[in-house]
């Protein structure tokens, strides 16, 4: 089978996979610091050379921060072969702080951890070692059978960990380009030790400041308390009023959009065995709120919330100061899902504030920036073969799972591009990424490429 000997060819060559992947590890590809400008340019060129290597058409593309890479390989696309966009980033995380660090961060090193063998380096896991899974499947298939078993297009960016300042232009200026049947982005991690899985939906975000402001300065407790407007007092029975006795957000249309989880679905995610309990103890809690009559997956992947992020104002140093304060301040967050329209919860949110302010108290408000939720569609057929290849590498069911935070390229991928994307990843939750010590499992690396060869066999119908 066409299968067979891609697979065969992985574990045979997975030392010099390693090799290569250590090779871009040692690149110092830190995108937020100008210090390191030169270095994300290398990352690029290291990943141009290494695509050309194996028959890709690789180019790095300037943008006004750190570069693209974009490649094409491949037959045309032809009959009922799929076009595939693989998505990834090249830049790392900062290493602060550094005498926290066991290793050098950018001298990576293969070590045994409980019997189980990690590379360490910051951007192992995060996202060098999971975009060479990617590259290496390729690989693989091109030297057994001389070709890659479909269309694929390679997108690899320099600045998803600095904000993706780039990207949005870039994807509108080269959407004939970049579009494809479906996308694939290998930047998320396993459900749990050994169940792989794909994310079929993100949350989206609203980030909110509010500003409240009464008196013209900050006043004597002595001579004004008890008499004039106290705005933390206010402020905070505003943001209490925020959510309901029984945790449900009270915006006015805040649930607009909000759909309940299809049977199979929440039958598949009950499957699962997630213990919230351990989940709360392992961070020293012991009793959940949010919304009630949830499961604890829901209110993790599948429902929106209402957070305060930070509430400040008065004086908060050593000893007192009896004052009044003029002003007091709040962030608060709302994780969104569904087609909830962050536009309009903004509104809302700004009629709750103004509709509780009392007399000498007034409003003012940040831009309440925010992108909506992505919501893959998993009627497409392309999902459930993925999740078999996924299910028959790892010998465990594979699960089409939410995210609780935000992977804002995959709602671009949808606006712009007008695709769904795959979100499929083999991190670990202890893979410390962002943290000093990240390291990514030799079994990660190893399974990754013999995933993606069965993923990209499945959907080709090379098997």
């Amino acid at each position: 089978m066409a299968l067979d000997t891609v697979l065969v060819r992985v574990d045979g060559a997975l030392d010099a996979a390693l090799d290569r992947l250590i090779m871009l590890l040692e690149i110092p590809s830190i995108s937020t610091d100008p210090a390191f400008k030169d270095d994300c340019e290398r990352a690029a060129d290291f990943l141009v050379t290494d695509l050309q290597t194996i028959g890709f058409e690789a180019a790095k593309r300037a943008t006004p921060g750190h570069p693209m890479v974009v490649a094409h390989g491949g037959p045309d696309a032809e009959g009922d072969l799929p076009h595939l966009l693989f998505y990834g980033h090249y830049d790392v995380q900062p290493v602060d702080p550094l005498n926290l660090w066991h290793t050098e961060p950018f001298e990576p090193v293969i070590e045994d951890v409980a019997g189980q063998k990690v590379i360490r380096a910051r951007g192992a896991s995060d996202d060098k070692g999971q975009l060479m899974t990617f590259i290496e499947a390729m690989r693989a298939w091109q030297e057994v059978h001389g070709e890659l078993p479909c269309r694929i297009t390679i997108f690899l960016e320099g600045e998803e960990e600095s904000g993706s300042p780039s990207l949005v232009p870039f994807l509108k200026e080269n959407a004939e380009e970049l579009r494809a049947d479906i996308a694939m982005i290998c930047d998320t991690g396993l459900f749990d030790a050994r169940v792989p899985a794909i994310v079929t939906q993100l949350r989206g975000l609203l980030a909110e400041e509010v500003t409240l402001k009464a008196a013209t300065r900050d006043l004597h407790s002595g001579f004004y308390g008890g008499m004039a407007q106290n705005p933390i007092h206010v402020l905070t029975k505003i943001v209490a009023d925020l959510r309901d006795e029984n945790g449900a957000v009270t915006l006015s249309g805040f649930y607009d959009g909000v759909d309940e989880l299809s049977p199979d679905l929440k039958a598949q995610w009950d499957s699962l065995g997630f213990q919230g309990d351990d989940f709360l103890s392992s961070v020293g809690l012991s009793t959940r709120s949010g919304e009630a009559g949830r499961s604890d997956l829901e209110l993790m992947w599948a429902r929106p919330t209402c957070e305060v992020n930070g509430i400040w104002g008065g004086y908060a140093g050593d000893g007192f100061k009896t004052v009044l304060p003029a002003e007091a301040h709040a962030k608060i967050s709302f994780r969104l899902v569904g087609t909830q329209d962050p536009e309009k919860i903004h509104a809302a949110f700004m009629e709750h504030v103004n509709a509780r302010l009392p007399e000498d108290v007034t409003a003012e408000f940040g831009n309440g920036h925010g992108a909506p939720a992505s919501v893959m569609s998993t009627d497409d057929p392309a999902f459930e073969t993925a999740r078999q290849a996924l299910s028959d590498e790892w010998g465990m069911e594979a699960a089409f799972v939410g995210a609780g935070g935000s992977i804002p390229v995959a709602g671009h991928f949808k606006d712009i591009l007008g695709m769904d994307a795959m979100l499929i990843g083999f991190a670990k939750d202890d893979d410390a990424i962002h943290s000093p010590n990240e390291k990514y499992d030799v079994e990660s690396f190893h399974k990754g490429i013999r995933s993606w060869v069965r993923i990209l066999g499945a959907l080709s119908g090379a098997v």
